[in-house]
């Protein structure tokens, strides 16, 4: 067939099923000028926007940031970021790991690369990353690593927030994006928590083909499967964007009203904290569908959202600057980033130049590699439309109907303790406590026996930060029905204690309050 070139600033005025169509088995021409202003835009736009979000980071739990409160930004403000908080950027220097190891080993580089690259490098993890990374080093190596029955954190929020790079370097191909996303986000996440990064790169990956917002948010949604909560929620998301076209807030309520249920994460299960996966990509469409192409409205509303509020304003404004491409974007908010440019990401030898450059360059050898060409000054793409990835679901028949607190101190254990419960799986959240103030770090390494209905493993819990246990214990898909845990500490340590904080109790069905228990009594 023909292949036809189309011209993307010609788009904005054409519906979004007559884009799909147009684009379907053709071909995207633009500069090379074009295309690494794109790539500079999208790596730019993320590191304003988790900026521009950063004094705002889950201090909203279920709740949105009112319009009379203010959010900070003044001159020399990405700097001191990057000086004074630079953990701050944990976006960008997470998604380095990745493109480093396709800068070396390219870019079809195994998933042991990408899995050795982040499990070792220097910075500390949370949630899904860190129970990655604790898996990794018990010898529970990709995809098992992400794998929900392995990783209480496997819906989290944090591929992504990692997946940017996949995207960027797959322009107009969408498909390509969720291939490398197939490797490098089962190392850590599955489920909800992995279409997150697939549906972001898939986001970035159209914003190379079209500067319409509503169809980048509407086809990227194609490459989630029609089946998933994931899906139906951002479909909720651009509906309710229709019936509520100018009124964010409408949107945001509707949100909250069906679909903030955490069930996974141990930290959210019965709490006002949600870093799920699906939650905050909702916010991330709700700043772009009502940011209107205005970068600073865009990360704003995303910001105001609430909950990972840092994150979620750095993934739309990282789209959104790469429709804008970097030298369309503001220079109230660029100028700040001059500052910085040249200066490496902490964790990294990279700073935004370098990752400018180096993402330009990955991004061609990805088009070429999937019949697209460079030519005096002009890069050909074959555009891909967007194909679902396979369906996968967490904490599939495992709803949590109890959740024990262990006090403010949590319950130290000298010895042994023993838990009784009634379902199908438990979570035992657990941390630690120096017991000599002068003492600030150890390598020690607790065992703990864990005897579930008779059967004992051996448990590693590292007291070092970098390579803890995210839970002390966790056993999904049990047998419904009464279950007996016992908890007994190997090998106790005269410089820290361990402490039991909750239990969490899961069953095949909501548990039923003693309101209704009064009610069906009449």
């Amino acid at each position: 067939m023909r292949k036809i070139f189309i011209n993307i600033l010609l788009l904005t005025t054409i519906s979004i099923s007559a884009q799909a169509k147009l684009f379907d088995k053709k071909a995207i021409k633009l500069s090379t000028s074009t295309l690494l202003d794109k790539i500079k835009g999208g790596w730019a736009g993320q590191v304003i926007g988790v900026t521009y979000g950063g004094p705002t980071e889950f201090k909203f739990q279920g709740t949105m940031i009112q319009d009379y409160q203010n959010i900070p930004w003044q001159d020399g403000y990405i700097k001191w970021w990057y000086e004074n908080e630079p953990g701050l950027y944990d976006d960008i220097y997470m998604d380095l790991t990745f493109v480093d190891v396709i800068e070396k080993y390219g870019i079809d580089a195994p998933v042991d690369s990408f899995a050795k690259a982040f499990a070792y490098a220097d910075y500390p993890l949370w949630h899904a990353n860190q129970a990655a990374r604790y898996n990794m080093m018990q010898g529970i190596i990709p995809p098992q690593s992400g794998y929900w029955l392995n990783n209480p954190h496997a819906d989290c929020i944090d591929f992504q927030i990692e997946a940017d790079f996949a995207g960027l370097m797959s322009p107009g191909m969408p498909n390509s994006a969720s291939e490398v996303c197939d490797k490098v986000g089962h190392i850590m996440n599955y489920g909800e928590g992995w279409y997150g990064g697939v549906y972001v790169a898939s986001m970035y990956s159209l914003a190379f083909a079209s500067n319409n917002i509503n169809f980048i948010v509407t086809e990227a949604l194609k490459s989630i499967p029609k089946q998933s909560h994931f899906y139906q929620c951002i479909n909720d998301v651009i509906r309710w964007h229709k019936k509520y076209p100018n009124d964010w807030k409408a949107n945001w309520f509707e949100v909250q009203k069906k679909w903030t249920e955490d069930t996974g994460c141990p930290d959210g299960v019965f709490t006002a904290f949600n870093i799920d996966a699906r939650i905050n990509s909702a916010y991330i469409v709700i700043g772009l569908l009502y940011g209107k192409g205005d970068l600073g409205l865009t990360m704003d509303l995303a910001a105001r959202c609430g909950q990972d509020s840092d994150c979620n304003p750095a993934s739309a404004a990282g789209i959104l600057g790469t429709v804008l491409g970097y030298n369309k974007i503001h220079d109230t908010w660029k100028k700040n980033l001059h500052e910085v440019e040249d200066m490496d990401f902490k964790y990294t030898t990279y700073s935004l130049n370098d990752v400018y450059s180096v993402g330009y360059k990955h991004a061609l050898e990805m088009i070429k590699k999937n019949g697209g060409s460079e030519n005096n000054g002009l890069v050909t793409i074959t555009y891909q439309t967007p194909k679902p990835v396979r369906f996968e679901k967490s904490f599939e028949g495992m709803v949590p109907v109890a959740r024990k607190w262990g006090g403010w101190a949590g319950t130290v254990l000298k010895d042994s303790v023993v838990h009784n419960f009634e379902g199908n799986g438990v979570v035992v959240t657990g941390s630690y406590s120096e017991m000599n103030d002068k003492i600030t770090f150890t390598n020690y390494v607790f065992k703990l026996e864990a005897d579930l209905d008779g059967k004992k493993d051996t448990i590693s819990l590292p007291y070092n930060f970098k390579t803890r246990h995210t839970e002390m214990f966790s056993k999904y898909r049990l047998p419904l029905g009464k279950h007996q845990l016992k908890l007994k500490l190997l090998n106790p340590d005269p410089i820290a204690n361990v402490i039991i904080n909750d239990v969490i109790v899961y069953s095949d069905k909501p548990a039923t309050s003693i309101i209704k228990q009064i009610k069906n009594k009449k």
